[in-house]
């Protein structure tokens, strides 16, 4: 009996690869692969393509748009990464790709390595120079806020300019400042207060802006290291304060802003001087102006006296050098000694003493008209001459202070009233302003 021959089996090639795919799907449903990126190719649909590779073997690898969206970093050649997914065959092809669903970089967050991935791209372009930043106006009299309208950093900035200087104009522009939305919103209420100061006169434009919110985690705070915010404050022609509320970490809105506040009140108290504070120094630089203005006119009177001291001794020297001329050239005629000829010459001593004697008066009214003009002049700028012509300056006894009208005067303030000669202390019966009394 002969013995049959086995019946061998034949597989189509769609047969194979369905039983490979069948295998290698239910073997790896969920897996975590590391590696290193490598041929990453971008497609227009969203989708992401590239391999995945170690120093011995590579896996093909795929990323679909409703995962790509999820990511924040930039994927690039190089960048060393863990992936989660599952292994897939793709039939047409024959082949086997690892189908992402989650990715980090290895060692670092995915934030993080977006945020310095941002920065080092923005940095290059120059956005970050200190020379892009504006000084803020020193008393605005418009401030524009970006900001959630029902935050506690809205509550915060308002307090505070209602503190220091409450008759400061708040222009609101609202944004979310927390979501997905909320990149587009701050660009957009950042733009929004740009585009309205265009439409206004130059006194009712916002001056300075505050952008910002309260503290909260790297992910609370994103919004804040978009590149569509941070774009928005860079081409922003008003000077901007970034105000997020963090002490110790910075966004990369804080690195473009003309400005950073560690939080809003900061910021609030950044863009306005306390109403006091100004009080304070005009009445320091009225003080500073007052004993200027008096040292000037010392200083005038003492370069006149000088002068007119220098002026005597040089007619006097005048005179003593022409006395002492004529009494040689009487020397010189009394050694001559013969009668007739002094006769002949005591005429033209007379007229030469005649001359000398014009023209030192003539001299002397010289000097004497130009002093008187510059006397004239120095009277002009001295308050001495004001007081002179019957006016008088009243100041607040003992104070000092100078009484420029009666609305600050009340009923028993003494007074000290300077004359051209002499002052008087007195005080105060009654005070009228505008017409009306005030006790």
């Amino acid at each position: 009996m002969i013995a049959e021959k086995p019946t061998k089996q034949i597989y189509t090639v769609s047969e194979v690869t369905q039983d490979i795919k069948l295998i290698l799907e239910s073997s790896f449903p969920q897996i975590w692969v590391e590696g290193e990126v490598s041929n990453f190719r971008p497609n227009t649909s969203g989708h992401f393509y590239f391999s995945l590779k170690d120093e011995a073997a590579v896996l093909s690898a795929a990323i679909f748009s409703w995962a790509s969206k999820e990511i924040k970093f930039k994927l690039e050649d190089g960048l060393k990464v863990v992936c989660f997914g599952r292994i897939n065959v793709y039939p047409p092809h024959g082949k086997y790709q690892l189908i992402i669903e989650r990715i980090e970089p290895k060692g670092l967050g995915g934030l993080q390595l977006a945020l310095e991935q941002l920065k080092k791209k923005l940095e290059k372009e120059g956005l970050f120079l200190a020379g892009h930043k504006r000084p803020l106006p020193y008393l605005p009299s418009r401030i524009g806020i970006v900001t959630s309208p029902t935050g506690a950093a809205i509550k915060d900035i308002l307090k505070v300019l209602d503190r220091r200087f409450s008759d400061v104009h708040i222009i609101i522009s609202p944004a979310q400042v927390q979501g997905e939305s909320a990149k587009d919103e701050i660009a957009s209420a950042i733009g929004d207060l740009n585009r309205l100061n265009e439409s206004l006169p130059a006194r009712e434009r916002v001056e300075v802006m505050i952008v910002g919110r309260g503290g909260g985690s790297m992910e609370d705070l994103w919004a804040f290291n978009e590149e569509v915010v941070v774009r928005a404050i860079y081409n922003s022609k008003i000077p901007v304060i970034s105000a997020v509320g963090h002490e110790r970490d910075w966004t990369i809105a804080d690195l473009v802003a003309d400005l950073r506040a560690p939080t809003p009140s900061a910021a609030a108290e950044m863009v306005i001087p306390e109403k006091e504070e100004l009080k304070d120094k005009l009445k320091e630089l009225n003080s500073a102006l007052y004993k200027t203005l008096l040292d000037m006119v010392i200083m005038a009177q003492e370069e006149a006296d000088d002068f007119i001291h220098r002026l005597n001794m040089g007619v006097a020297n005048i005179v003593r050098l022409n006395v002492q001329h004529l009494e040689e050239i009487g020397r010189k005629f009394s050694l001559l000694s013969p009668v007739f000829i002094i006769e002949q010459n005591k005429e033209r001593l007379k007229d030469l003493g005649r001359q000398i004697q014009v023209r030192l008066e003539h001299l002397l009214k010289l000097k004497e008209a130009h002093f008187s003009g510059l006397a004239a002049k120095l009277s002009t700028l001295s308050p001495l001459n004001i007081l002179g012509r019957g006016y008088s300056i009243t100041f607040k006894f003992p104070e000092g202070a100078i009484v420029s009208e009666a609305g600050i005067l009340k009923r028993g303030d003494s007074l000290k009233t300077k004359f051209h000669r002499g002052e008087v202390i007195s005080q105060v019966m009654e005070v009228k302003r505008d017409g009306r009394n005030k006790v």
